[in-house]
């Protein structure tokens, strides 16, 4: 393995590390002005929402690494203390990846990119009429974590209006993780389209599930269950009856007297259905 002592590495090589593992990241399509009115565009990866009462969002236009110089879009935060956090879907991640391009102060990247301005409703800056979740944002903070390049710069946003296009939205007005198609930002070059990598977790039972270190230990130290077999296991409350694993060796009588490996494959089987019960019945049967 790796190991590295972040002082020991130059701040690129840092930085390409960190991008690499932590991803994919949401993106902060931020619009901002200046104090003379004029508006700025620029995608933040370094980004997130972080409470929703109230409804905070944080990202970072951090001092660029290579000459410790920071970002229009920081500039103006601190000057209007306003911010409009634009979502990107696939339909407009080349125009927002071209609006990344460094052009010089007071060049509109709304046009360069190919964007419609849309008024806000609250704060001065524009919103990107293409997004399809818009959010007008004041800022309640900045906060340094350095001064050097490479330095984060955490612009505390307050979400005081929410556009949403209906376009996204499902028959109960809820955001449809499909309709709305965000991507997300990786290391290097690379981009995630998020639903085409979507799939369902069953939250933790809202009691107690047994865990892991419940089950037995030939079945914890299993070669065929994995440690996502293994968690799904442990997250039920209690473990089926003697009765009803009769009963279903009854009406599968293939499961009955397996050697340990085709057992666990069986119960495997199971699970990638996520039918958890049926995999413990499996296991349990003698």
């Amino acid at each position: 393995m790796l190991t590295i002592d972040p002082k020991e590495v130059s701040t690129a090589k840092l930085h390409g590390y960190l991008l690499g593992a932590v991803a994919p990241r949401p993106i902060a399509f931020a619009s901002t002005i200046d104090k003379d009115g004029n508006p700025n565009l620029s995608p933040f990866s370094f980004f997130n929402v972080f409470g929703a009462n109230p409804p905070i969002m944080i990202f970072s236009p951090a001092r660029r690494v290579r000459d410790n110089t920071t970002k229009h879009t920081l500039e103006n935060a601190l000057e209007t203390k306003e911010v409009v956090i634009n979502m990107v879907n696939y339909d407009i991640v080349q125009q927002m990846s071209l609006s990344s391009t460094e052009y010089p102060e007071g060049v509109n990247e709304f046009d360069k990119a190919g964007f419609t301005m849309l008024k806000s409703d609250i704060v001065k800056p524009f919103r990107v009429a293409e997004s399809p979740v818009q959010f007008e944002c004041k800022v309640n903070d900045v906060i340094f974590t350095g001064e050097n390049g490479g330095a984060g710069n955490l612009v505390v946003c307050e979400v005081v209006k929410i556009h949403i296009s209906d376009d996204v939205l499902d028959e109960n007005g809820a955001i449809d993780q499909h309709k709305i198609d965000l991507v997300a930002r990786a290391g290097g070059s690379y981009y995630s389209r998020a639903r085409d990598g979507f799939f369902e977790i069953p939250k933790p039972i809202s009691t107690l599930g047994i865990g892991v270190d419940a089950i037995s230990a030939d079945i914890r130290n299993s070669t065929v269950l994995t440690g996502n077999n293994l968690g799904m296991l442990g997250n039920i409350e209690q473990l089926p009856t003697e009765e009803s694993v009769n009963n279903f060796a009854k009406e599968h009588p293939k499961f009955i007297g397996l050697e340990t490996a085709k057992k666990h494959t069986f119960a495997q089987d199971f699970l990638k259905k996520n039918d958890v019960e049926s995999a413990w019945k499996v296991l349990l049967i003698k």
